[in-house]
């Protein structure tokens, strides 16, 4: 669960696009050969962990659905086991896994565009939807409850910076 204070529209709007900008700035420097150590818990690479940033951003818009359904009533809990449903077959783990798998030979340059094209996409569809809609109760597939905007932050924010530093060895 989140804990902490949800961040305004326009504070999340910032986030967004900073963790977006240092994401790029800091992998656009890195030699391509280093995408390819081990950097992370389960055995990926950097290229894996980024390929695994790019394939998830697309789903922090679908956020924005779930909370539109509980805001008009469907419990958060239906609306979000109904994305983790689509989403997640066989759990996030699984999920996650697919969608590094389906990228094994994408390029890192090919990933960050991705990445860079699905942030976009996040940051106009936040910027649609009315503040009210960002304090609604959510959880997301990968099981983190709080405040539409909140969780928002935690998963395409903070998830994001840390992988980043997985990617950069830090």
């Amino acid at each position: 669960m989140v804990t902490n204070t949800p961040p305004t529209k326009a504070e999340l709007l910032a986030a967004l696009r900073a963790s977006a900008d240092e994401l790029l700035s800091s992998l656009r420097a890195l030699p391509e050969s280093e995408f390819e150590q081990g950097r992370y818990e389960n055995g990926w690479n950097g290229r894996q962990i980024l390929a695994h940033v790019a394939a998830i951003e697309w789903t922090y818009p679908r956020l924005l659905e779930v909370g539109r359904q509980a805001a008009a009533g469907r419990p958060a809990e239906t609306a979000a086991d109904g994305l983790a449903t689509r989403t997640a077959q066989g759990g996030i783990d699984a999920y996650n896994a697919r969608q590094v798998a389906k990228r094994t030979d994408v390029p890192v340059t090919e990933l960050l565009a991705e990445f860079e094209r699905n942030r976009a996409t996040t940051i106009a569809a936040v910027a649609a939807v009315d503040e009210a809609l960002l304090q609604t109760p959510i959880r997301s597939a990968g099981g983190v409850t709080g405040a539409l905007a909140a969780v928002l932050h935690s998963v395409a924010v903070q998830h994001v910076r840390g992988h980043t530093r997985d990617i950069l060895g830090r």
